[in-house]
């Protein structure tokens, strides 16, 4: 856990949890006047803060839930060594791949526009970002560029999340049978094709369902802010791959297996937006939110997802 959060951020910072709090050094999950909220564990010399359903705050009327977030961004990582050269994948562990120089820019810029749209949007200044993040070399890479943007005070927290990684393709180390298999599943269809020893998209459904629940859970709890320090203006941020991603909005969306198969991955470095909607309607309409449009990722990688959380 301490390789991962120093290569996500700079040498000087020491991580103990998920919360960054301004004028500090450390990453904690809360202050001192909060530890009354938490339970915490030892791992591996880190201190791990849970954030229980007990949490929720009492009122006169019943348990105030945790507002919701307010948006979810989706960030395909930034160009990658094996997205200019596949051969990489015979000698490198598919994990261990990480960002051209090219897909640093990639990740950068990506943060930038992200926070462009979060300030352009956002009336009351209290907004705050919390990571997910896939394990593989170049997810982390693109966050620790992505997060170059906002200063610690605005980071709620990171979290590394297994399910968010790549389809399993198998033993990358014969090229040719690669590209064979590859033609195959062409032929046999996307969503079901399992690569030998590897992964089908269907496969990765499942596993993104379950962090989905996940996701859905700490919604439900406030898992990213303490209690009396919960804002509506959450901002989650999910970095992961392309069809990662892909499979994350077919589970919500509930598209078909024919709707997925239409699909393209966005361009690295490239995000989509899931606004949180009010009364049933999206708060704010932006971009694009059909099937349609979504056809056309690879054309527009910055488009919008309007949903209601």
């Amino acid at each position: 856990m301490s390789n991962l959060f120093s290569k996500i951020y700079p040498p000087s910072f020491r991580v103990n949890h998920q919360k960054l709090h301004q004028n500090s050094s450390t990453i904690s999950c809360c202050s001192n006047n909060d530890e009354q909220y938490y339970s915490s564990t030892q791992h591996n010399g880190w201190v791990l803060n849970t954030f229980p359903e007990k949490n929720l705050v009492p009122h006169q009327h019943g348990i105030v839930k945790p507002p919701r977030p307010k948006r979810i961004i989706l960030v395909r990582h930034g160009e990658s060594e094996g997205n200019v050269d596949e051969s990489v994948y015979t000698r490198v562990a598919d994990p261990k791949v990480g960002l051209t120089e090219k897909g640093v820019i990639e990740a950068e810029e990506c943060g930038r526009k992200m926070r462009e749209m979060i300030e352009k949007n956002d009336d009351d200044d209290d907004w705050k970002v919390y990571f997910y993040v896939s394990p593989y070399k170049r997810g982390i890479e693109t966050l620790r560029n992505l997060a170059k943007s906002f200063e610690r005070s605005r980071i709620a927290g990171v979290r590394e999340e297994p399910r968010l990684r790549e389809q399993d393709f198998g033993n990358f180390q014969d090229r040719e049978q690669m590209k064979i298999e590859k033609a195959v599943r062409a032929r046999y269809g996307r969503f079901f094709y399992r690569f030998p020893n590897g992964e089908s998209a269907a496969d990765v459904y499942d596993r993104i369902t379950g962090f989905r629940e996940t996701l859905r859970s700490d919604i439900d709890i406030g898992r990213f802010q303490p209690p009396g320090q919960q804002s509506p203006n959450m901002n989650l941020v999910i970095v992961s791959h392309g069809l990662t991603l892909r499979v994350f909005l077919m589970r919500w969306y509930k598209w078909t297996v024919e709707q997925f198969e239409g699909l393209h991955n966005m361009t690295n470095g490239g995000m989509i937006v899931m606004e949180r909607g009010y009364g049933g309607r999206p708060a704010q309409i932006l971009g694009t939110s059909t099937h349609r449009d979504l056809e056309e990722w690879e054309e527009s990688p910055s488009g919008f997802v309007s949903v209601d959380i």
